[in-house]
């Protein structure tokens, strides 16, 4: 353990979310975070339950700092569409927070309130509680998981649009999908995003509507992938 003034470097659990944060949960590990502090990794065992006690600490500080507008003149589609695109913007200003919440969720008192806010959002909206945690973590999951594959784009950039220059004169010589591929449309990433959130929203709440008892809701799922 590295030393000053000839004793152990004493650390907090704050020194701990300060590094870990400045890694980044993409880049944190137990030996990063020790580095950092000029300590051995199993010092930081007295404040962590290993790799995931880590990640959890830090998540949950980036958690606490997410505060989800609300506009109450909203009805269930655009807020809940409100609410995935901030989701959305937040996490890709922290790389590596869609993995933290798409691994296991919640973890900590801030995953924890922000679903308890989302539930309370919905009952304001005719929702029980229950089928608001439901619809809410429905929408999450749609808005984690096309982030994350975001995320993984952004990382890749260079590499990746070199690819898609020659997908995009592999598609347009081809016979058979060439000209439709000419006609379609360019769309800005954010305008795909609010575009197709949007559509899968509202099938959402057709299913859910204010109102629907939890039961009814996933009789109705059911029926519907049963082709009923």
């Amino acid at each position: 353990m590295a030393r000053t003034g000839g004793r152990p470097r004493q650390i907090e659990p704050a020194d701990i979310v300060r590094v870990g944060r400045e890694l980044g949960l993409r880049n944190l590990s137990l030996n990063a975070v020790a580095a950092r502090l000029g300590v051995s990794s199993a010092a930081l065992y007295r404040h962590v339950d290993g790799r995931w006690g880590l990640e959890r600490l830090v998540g949950e500080s980036l958690l606490a700092e997410l505060d989800l507008r609300d506009d109450l003149s909203d009805g269930p589609v655009p807020h809940l569409l409100s609410i995935a695109l901030q989701l959305r913007a937040f996490m890709l200003r922290h790389p590596g927070l869609t993995g933290y919440v798409q691994t296991l969720f919640p973890r900590g008192e801030g995953g924890r309130r922000l679903l308890a806010t989302a539930a309370e959002s919905l009952t304001r909206r005719g929702y029980s509680t229950e089928a608001g945690i439901v619809l809410s973590a429905a929408v999450a999951s749609v808005v984690i998981g096309y982030t994350a594959t975001e995320e993984t784009q952004r990382e890749q950039a260079e590499e990746l649009d070199a690819q898609r220059r020659g997908v995009e004169q592999a598609l347009l010589a081809d016979a058979r999908l060439g000209a439709a591929h000419r006609a379609l449309p360019t769309i800005a990433p954010d305008e795909y995003v609010r575009m197709w959130l949007g559509a899968a929203i509202r099938g959402f709440v057709e299913a859910a509507p204010p109102g629907r008892p939890l039961h009814e809701i996933r009789a109705a799922l059911l029926a519907a992938g049963e082709g009923q």
